[in-house]
């Protein structure tokens, strides 16, 4: 297979992104509500105790049609996310390795610091999506309105700045890839050398290697940790892109007041005043499962939808300089 140019790629990830985020859509419907539940309002919802009652309450309301409320605008932003992470990451680590001398490796700190410039890129252009998705969410059915209607009420009762909620939460939770990569990593190395001291107490050769299972689990632990990190950050993001229902306009002015939010320590304070360290925590099992489980679907759909994409560039007449990165 020829090296993919940086489009070929992100069509790949994009698509591989696609696959996984539908089959965990609903994990997300969950976890967003958990994460923008109150307990001044539940806003048409019913009060979910956790994430199974979640799931089952939602079923029974709102049938499957509410495990997959903002589908559409969820999907859309995962082509836009993925696309331009893939993009932006393989044009800045191609421009990377052509500065560098050839044949040397790209070190951990320079490929995490690609990836951070690369997922904050990412974010400038699809952040609104994500606050679309939100919205349609977390809004109760006879308040739920399609992606262009809420789009445009957004504009309308908050101006352009209301697309771009939890902005700087998003460049902050840029780390998480970084905190993932680098448990990922030092997990493995105690891992590896376990393998080998147990080979060498067996009087076997020391040159083992990681399964796929091993790998995989590796990953999730590493994804956990870097979810449990960041967490409290990821629901502040949420708790911001959120709108409270029409429902609230019968709370006082005090009440209706802890329901919005000046930024990302702002919500932090308000939930904890209301809830704990609890309360920063809601929905993070749905958070993990979902992440972890997206995370490997991507990872082994990825190689496959590359070939598909390369396939059909050169189906459609795509030339080499189409599907093949330049070299340097």
């Amino acid at each position: 297979m020829p090296k993919p140019s940086p489009l070929a790629d992100a069509c790949a990830g994009a698509a591989g992104a696609v696959f996984a985020n539908t089959l965990v859509f609903p994990l997300d419907v969950i976890k967003t509500r958990l994460q923008t539940q109150n307990k001044l309002v539940t806003g048409g919802h019913d009060h979910y105790h956790d994430s199974l009652d979640a799931f089952l309450r939602i079923l029974k309301k709102e049938g499957l049609a509410g495990l997959y409320s903002g589908l559409g605008a969820g999907l859309f932003g995962t082509v836009a996310s993925a696309f331009s992470y893939f993009y932006f990451y393989s044009t800045i680590r191609a421009r990377h390795v052509a500065s560098i001398p050839a044949g040397q490796e790209i070190s951990t700190p320079a490929e995490l610091l690609m990836g951070a410039l690369a997922g904050a890129l990412c974010q400038i252009f699809t952040l609104p999506i994500a606050v679309i998705t939100t919205r349609q969410q977390t809004a109760p059915p006879l308040e739920r309105l399609s992606f262009v209607d809420t789009f445009q009420t957004i504009l309308a009762d908050e101006g352009p700045q209301g697309l771009w909620k939890g902005f700087k939460a998003s460049m902050v939770l840029c780390v998480n890839p970084a905190i993932t990569y680098g448990a990922f990593e030092r997990v493995k190395a105690i891992w590896i050398r376990n393998k080998i001291a147990a080979a060498v107490a067996k009087g076997s050769q020391n040159n083992v290697s990681l399964s796929s299972g091993e790998v995989f689990l590796i990953g999730a632990l590493s994804k956990t940790l870097a979810t449990v990190v960041t967490y409290p950050y990821i629901m502040a993001k949420v708790r911001m892109q959120w709108s409270p229902p029409k429902s609230t306009s019968d709370l006082t002015e005090k009440e209706q007041a802890s329901l919005r939010y000046k930024g990302s320590i702002d919500v932090l304070k308000k939930v904890f005043a209301t809830d704990g360290i609890a309360g920063w925590y809601k929905g993070m099992n749905a958070q993990i499962v979902k992440a972890v489980l997206c995370q490997a679907i991507l990872f082994v759909s990825k190689e496959k939808f590359l070939a598909y994409t390369l396939a059909v560039f050169a189906l459609l007449g795509g030339n080499a300089h189409h599907l093949e990165a330049p070299v340097h």
